[in-house]
């Protein structure tokens, strides 16, 4: 390793105590000594300054570590997957640090003035709020902090299609199904998410179908529904830069007559009737404690045999992302994933019969490999766009996220439930093969 009192020397006792002996990440400090992989190296996380030290000094775990790479004392190069894999699988559970160990580290740390004051947390990071939960106005500004960062910056990350959510890379020809191997395009997977939508929710057959669209983003749904099958759309969001493009586009392609966006929170919705409802990577805003009230507002919108999709993502056991999380902190604010098992039950109890639960994990995590190679990409314009900040969180976020659907992790799954008749009874097809 060289000389003794290079910082890769000091640090790498607590690096192999961390991360055992089998890390195929090579870590590069910036007086130019290393750490190297034990094996074949998967790519390098490169130390840049003492300030990165600081920061995961004074918030040790993933909440220092981010912000040390948001700040750009830390990089990652290299494929952004492999290291991230690699990170997650050597670190060993029943890894314990010697006292000498963590004790040089500190000492050098000190030494290097990494515990003299406490760093500022980049820009970018949402700072904590105070009061309850998912009331209206602080919804409105969780939303705000991760959807108004720059209509452009989206554009370039999610592609044509302009939409946030997981895509379906399922052939829809009359030739079968292709498996979910990424074959098709980014678009064509969106638009068949779309279209397997409106089949489960009966707009297909029906023309002139009234949906209401919660969570409508820039309007790719609303617009999908409109243009193929005819129906009548209103679209609900609280993200302003949202909203004004979404009518837009809906503007250009000449849909203005049959679909309405609106600036609105889907609990002003009270006192009007949809035939369906579909709600496509919102849920994940509303909480566990407003799950109830959500499903019931949703299905006082419905006549009997009216039908909700609910498009989420989900977590076994679920999930909150606490202000002391990278997540929580630089993403998804106030955020909560809900075990799809409670998702099942809340709807039931508001009044829903459950017909049908699939599972999209595995397109969730093709889906999330294609933004980063967007982002990737166009590095240089999506730091123009936002920040690099922005970019290198986005980065991070989309790659470990896509991870966490690989492995299990992390889930997405469709829930279609319908509101009976009277007498009990609901109009569905007899199998999914209806759906395609």
């Amino acid at each position: 390793m060289g000389n003794d009192s290079t910082i890769a020397a000091v640090f790498e006792p607590l690096m192999r105590a961390a991360l055992g002996s089998e890390s195929s990440v090579r870590f590069e400090f910036w007086d130019g000594s290393a750490i190297e992989p034990a094996g074949v190296c998967s790519g390098t996380m490169r130390v840049r300054s003492k300030d990165a030290l600081s920061y995961m000094v004074w918030a040790p775990g993933e909440l220092g570590l981010a912000r040390a790479y948001v700040s750009g004392n830390v990089d990652l190069d290299g494929d952004i997957f492999k290291i991230l894999r690699s990170l997650q699988l050597t670190a060993s559970d029943d890894a314990r640090l010697g006292l000498d160990a963590a004790w040089k580290a500190m000492g050098a740390a000190r030494q290097l003035g990494a515990l003299t004051h406490r760093p500022t947390p980049p820009p970018e990071e949402a700072r904590p709020r105070r009061g309850r939960l998912h009331t209206r106005r602080r919804d409105a500004a969780a939303i705000s902090h991760h959807y108004d960062v720059g209509n452009d910056f989206y554009r370039l990350v999610l592609g044509p299609s302009m939409t946030y959510s997981c895509a379906r890379f399922v052939a829809t020809d009359d030739d079968g199904h292709a498996p979910a191997d990424g074959s098709l395009t980014l678009e064509d997977a969106q638009a068949a998410k779309h279209d397997l939508i409106c089949r489960k929710l009966g707009v297909a057959e029906r023309p002139g179908t009234r949906l209401l669209d919660v969570g409508c983003g820039w309007g790719s749904m609303a617009m999908h529904a409109a243009a193929v099958y005819g129906a009548r759309v209103v679209g609900v969001t609280i993200s302003r830069e949202q909203a004004e493009l979404a009518r837009r586009r809906v503007d250009e392609v000449g849909l203005s007559g049959q679909v309405e966006i609106r600036l609105a929170d889907y609990r002003e919705l009270r006192g009007e009737e949809f035939d369906v409802i579909s709600s496509i990577g919102m849920f994940e805003h509303v909480g566990t404690e407003r799950a109830a009230e959500y499903f019931e507002t949703l299905r006082a919108l419905l006549p009997p045999g009216g039908r909700l999709l609910n498009h989420a993502i989900s977590s076994p056991g679920g999930s909150t992302m606490t202000g002391r999380s990278f997540i929580g902190r630089y993403v998804f604010p106030d955020g909560e994933l809900i075990d799809v098992g409670e998702v099942v039950l809340a709807m039931q109890r508001a009044g829903f019969e459950v017909r049908d639960v699939e599972a999209l994990r595995e397109h969730y995590a093709l889906t999330l490999r294609r933004w980063v190679a967007n982002l990737e990409g166009g590095w240089d314009q999506a730091v123009a766009l936002s920040s690099a900040g922005r970019a290198r969180i986005w980065r991070l976020y989309m790659a470990a996220s896509a991870l966490g659907f690989e492995d299990g992790g992390l889930g997405i799954h469709q829930v279609l439930g319908v509101v009976p008749d009277a007498q009990g009874g609901v109009d569905m097809p007899g199998s999914r093969r209806a759906w395609g």
